[in-house]
C-alpha cells in the first residue's frame, strides 16, 4: 500500500501524524514485576521516564482461568514447586493494586491491566481505566468480548492467533455496543522473529475494518515498531523490564530501560520527519536555492 494511503487512512481515522503526541505508547508490565511491587514501581518509573503514556499489568483470578490439575502440575520456580505457587506468586493482592493505581496517580501516568477473566475484568474496572485491554487469546472468547464491550471504555484488542473472520466478529460486537475498538496487530511469539511480523497487516486492517489500528510488538529489536508507526500505527504497546535475564516467561521479549528510551524518543520525532506528504520548501531552502541557481 502506497504511504500516500496510508496517511489518508490516519486522517479519516481521526489521527493527525502532524501532532507530536499522535501515538499512543503503553508499557507493558504484565508480570515482569514477579510479584514484587518495588520492582512493580521501578518500572513504572521507567516508563514514565522514557515518555511512555500508559503502563499496563495483567490480572488473572487463577482459579478461573486454570483447571486444578493444571495448577497442580510440578513446576520449579522462585514460589514452589507447582503451577499453583507460580501463578500466585505472580498476582499482586487488592491492597497492592490499590497502590500501583495511587502510583501511576502520583506519577501522571495512565495505567490499566489485560483481564484474563470476567472477575478480574470487573476488578480492573473500579478503578476507572482510561482504556481496558483484550488480549490476543481471548478474540474469539466472545462472551468475555461482549462483557468489555458493555463497560463501554476505549479497548485495545489484539489480533494475534486469529484469522480475519475472527477479528471481524470482535470488531462488530464493539461496533454494536459503540464501544471505541482500536485493533493491536501482533505476533504471538516471544520473542518473535523479524520474518514473521508482517507489518503492512497494519493499514490493511484499518481499510479492511475502518477502526484505528495499533501494534504491540514482541520482538527483541526496536526497528519494527518505528516501521509500524510509520506505516500507520496510532498506539504502541512494549513489553519493558529491568533486566532481560530476570526469571519470567515475558522478560526476553521485554525491553531494557535504555532501549524503552531510545524507542519512545525516536516515536516522538516521527511526525517530524514524516511531514504532511506536501511537497514544498523545506526551511532555508529558498535562500539555498538563490545561491545555487545562478541562472535564475
Amino acid at each position: 500500500m502506497e504511504l500516500i494511503k496510508v496517511f489518508e487512512t490516519r486522517r479519516r481515522l481521526g489521527y493527525e501524524i502532524s501532532e507530536i503526541k499522535d501515538i499512543y505508547v503503553i508499557a507493558e508490565i504484565g508480570i515482569n514485576h514477579n510479584g514484587d511491587i518495588a520492582i512493580a514501581k521501578k518500572l513504572m518509573d521507567v516508563a514514565k521516564n522514557a515518555g511512555c503514556d500508559a503502563v499496563k499489568f495483567q490480572k488473572r483470578t487463577i482459579n478461573i482461568v486454570y483447571s486444578e490439575s493444571e495448577l497442580n502440575k510440578e513446576r520449579i520456580s522462585p514460589w514452589g514447586k507447582t503451577n499453583r505457587d507460580q501463578k500466585n506468586g505472580l498476582e499482586f493482592s487488592p491492597a497492592q493494586y490499590e497502590e500501583i493505581w495511587d502510583y501511576a496517580y502520583s506519577l501522571g501516568i495512565d495505567c490499566s491491566a489485560s483481564a484474563w477473566d470476567v472477575e478480574s475484568l470487573n476488578f480492573i474496572e473500579k478503578f476507572n481505566p482510561p482504556f481496558h485491554k483484550v488480549a490476543s487469546a481471548f478474540i474469539t472468547n466472545l462472551p468475555f468480548l461482549i462483557e468489555v464491550a458493555k463497560l463501554g471504555r476505549p479497548t485495545f484488542v489484539s489480533v494475534g492467533m486469529s484469522t480475519m473472520e475472527d477479528i471481524a466478529t470482535a470488531v462488530q460486537i464493539f461496533k454494536e455496543a459503540g464501544t471505541p475498538i482500536t485493533l493491536f496487530h501482533t505476533v504471538s511469539t516471544y520473542p518473535s522473529k523479524i520474518e514473521s511480523l508482517n507489518l503492512l497487516s497494519i493499514p490493511m486492517l484499518q481499510d479492511k475494518f475502518q477502526v484505528p489500528v495499533g501494534y504491540s510488538g514482541h520482538e527483541t529489536s526496536t526497528s519494527p515498531t518505528l516501521i509500524a508507526c510509520a506505516l500507520g500505527a496510532v498506539a504502541i504497546e512494549r513489553h519493558i523490564t529491568l533486566d532481560r535475564s530476570m526469571y519470567g516467561s515475558d522478560q526476553s521479549a521485554s525491553l531494557e530501560p535504555e532501549a524503552m528510551n531510545r524507542l519512545v524518543g525516536s516515536i516522538r520525532k516521527l511526525p517530524f520527519l514524516i511531514g504532511d506528504g506536501v511537497k514544498k520548501y523545506a526551511e532555508g531552502e529558498a535562500d539555498i536555492a538563490k545561491k545555487l541557481r545562478y541562472w535564475e
